[in-house]
């Protein structure tokens, strides 16, 4: 499994055009490749000795760039098309295209000096960037802009740019073959969470199903003092406060953890989504939660009730914002206040998002909703615990088989420090205009479960799934 989270690298492609000043070609690729190394992005550029200055004009340039955004198709994650002057439109567009490469693409156009508006000093990139985009829109390669039409590098609004281009980039690499476990079947009270496999496969999402009763016949093979067990079981009980659990849950926790780890490294799964009630308690004996909650702590989002949609979203805001996403419902209002409500689950949140010391700080404990139907002995394994307060984004992502589409909603709003004394994983949010977006959720069919991740990356996210996904988004403001 990658670790989305390591280096970003661009593939830069320099624009030049003979009739304006090339110099800046040379100033403008050095400027740029200096503010992409500072920001932690790694580069990969033609060489000043391979065309003038390593921009790309003529035909020849084209596939000089070309071949080489090819040889390091591996390592590219985005690509950056600067325009220091006016730049050669198609020389851009077929760099692109030859390339292969189906990854985001950033262009980005300098600023000119109304002091130095000579024939020397001139860029003109205002309307080469134009240019640029009628091509690329003609060569069918959607592209990204940045906030500001033209705008130097060292700006505070080009480095927002970059800071979205880099999650959008993340995300396209995140959800570009992705493989979902399915690990039981969807629980019957559950017609929420229906979804189609043949939509996902559409944009490389694969889903790899496996029946309860194989997961559990792997497990009744092994042994209590299984080495793979013993760490399990220590892995377990350093993650979070366990003192009130019997041995003989954390135990079968354990087991139920090494062959699900076995399962995911034997059929290269990056996240799952599993049955977590009530079969799993009235035959095995104890509650999946914090062995989700361990994987999605880790990145591996593993969202409960088979809910593979919420996976899609948990995985998709992990993997952009570097930390653990978390499936919740929209379960409850908050007073009087229009704009507050309550997040809650069971709880598989990952330890992560919860408050870190005192009242609030996660546990394991029992299931108190399953428990009243299978008893506390059989319930054990939820982690329990406080939401910290923090900025956060929230995204669902859903199936329209009727339309054969994928659609999704997604904003930002605040994990507040509101009092609130219940059990499960829990919070209170604030999102302006909540009215308006509960209205949409009802009126468009979506369903109750949302994935939330206390990150702001609602923009670069957002960018990935409607245009270089296709998905229809709503983006509430």
């Amino acid at each position: 499994m990658d670790n989305m989270n390591g280096k970003v690298t661009f593939g830069l492609l320099v624009g030049n055009r003979g009739f304006f000043p090339a110099h800046l070609c040379d100033s403008g690729r050095q400027e740029m490749i200096s503010v992409l190394e500072k920001n932690g992005i790694g580069v990969v550029a033609l060489p000043t000795t391979a065309t003038r200055f390593g921009a790309v004009e003529s035909l020849e340039d084209a596939h000089k760039c070309a071949d080489l955004f090819k040889q390091n198709a591996g390592k590219i994650d985005g690509i950056l098309v600067t325009l220091p002057n006016f730049g050669d439109e198609r020389a851009v567009a077929n760099t692109l295209r030859w390339s292969g490469l189906r990854v985001p693409v950033l262009v980005h156009a300098f600023n000119d000096d109304p002091k130095s508006m000579t024939i020397k000093d001139r860029r003109d990139s205002f309307c080469g960037k134009m240019s640029v985009c009628n091509n690329l829109r003609q060569y069918n390669v959607p592209f990204t802009l940045t906030r500001l039409h033209t705008v130097n590098p060292d700006k505070q609004s080009f480095l927002q740019d970059l800071q979205d281009f880099v999650v959008t980039c993340r995300v396209i690499k995140a959800l570009r073959n992705l493989r979902i476990g399915a690990l039981g079947a969807r629980p019957t009270a559950f017609n929420t969470v229906r979804y189609s496999e043949k939509l996902l496969e559409q944009s490389g999402i694969s889903i790899e199903t496996l029946d309860l009763f194989e997961l559990f016949g792997w497990v009744n093979k092994i042994k209590d003092g299984d080495a793979a067990v013993d760490a399990k079981l220590k892995e377990i009980q350093n993650y979070v406060v366990a003192k009130s659990i019997p041995p003989v849950s954390l135990l079968k926790m354990a087991k139920f953890g090494v062959a699900v780890d076995k399962w995911m490294r034997d059929t290269r799964l990056n996240a799952t989504a599993i049955q977590c009630w009530t079969a799993m308690e009235e035959f095995f004996g104890v509650v999946p939660c914090t062995l989700m909650s361990m994987m999605s702590n880790m990145l591996m989002s593993s969202a409960c009730e088979v809910d593979i949609m919420g996976t899609v979203a948990m995985y998709a805001m992990a993997q952009a914002g570097g930390k653990p996403s978390a499936l919740v419902d929209w379960n409850n209002n908050y007073g009087e206040d229009p704009d507050k409500g309550v997040v809650f689950h069971c709880s598989n949140l990952p330890k992560d998002v919860f408050v870190e010391k005192g009242e609030g700080a996660p546990v394991m404990d029992y299931q108190e909703i399953i428990a009243g139907v299978v008893g506390k002995e059989s319930a054990y394994g939820t982690i329990v615990g406080r939401v910290k307060a923090a900025p956060f984004t929230y995204l669902r992502v859903s199936t329209d088989d009727f339309a054969g589409k994928i659609r999704a909603y997604l904003g930002e709003g605040e994990l507040t420090n509101d009092p609130l004394s219940t059990f499960g994983g829990y919070g209170v949010v604030k999102i302006p205009n909540f009215q308006k977006l509960l209205r949409y959720i009802c009126e468009s069919g979506f369903e109750h479960h949302v994935a939330i991740n206390p990150t702001r990356i609602g923009a670069g996210v957002g960018e990935a799934l409607s245009k270089y996904l296709g998905w229809e988004l709503y983006r509430h403001q």
